[in-house]
């Protein structure tokens, strides 16, 4: 026998809702000192040649930052996006369809900049 409190604590009817919104904040915060980073490399690399922009991206504390932000802003951007969709889109096919999407973009997304960034940083 379940007293009403114990019905309602834990993670709720999804199972999973407080899971996303924590992670959202997280990625939230790591976007904002990972952009603050980001922004700095891409002042200090204005207009600075071809060759100096791909040695600084080839720095493997530079390129790990990089795919750390790359990385955090798509899981972010996918959550943002599943919230919208799940509020917004009532029919259950055309959410269903949408919610595929929405992960299947976030994922090429994610592996493309990936792709670039180990490209250069590997200096292949």
């Amino acid at each position: 026998m379940r007293t009403p409190l114990g019905q309602v604590r834990g993670l709720g009817a999804a199972r999973s809702g407080t899971g996303h919104f924590w992670l959202q904040r997280l990625t939230a915060v790591s976007n904002l000192l990972l952009s603050i980073v980001f922004v700095s490399v891409l002042v200090s690399l204005a207009g600075d040649s071809h060759a100096a922009v791909t040695a600084t991206l080839s720095n493997p504390v530079i390129a790990i930052l990089m795919l750390l932000f790359v990385i955090s802003a798509v899981v972010h951007m996918r959550i943002g996006m599943q919230v919208i969709i799940e509020d917004y889109v009532h029919a259950e096919l055309p959410k269903l369809l949408a919610l595929m999407a929405n992960t299947f973009f976030a994922i090429a997304i994610g592996l493309a900049a990936v792709f670039a960034l180990l490209k250069i940083s590997f200096g292949v």
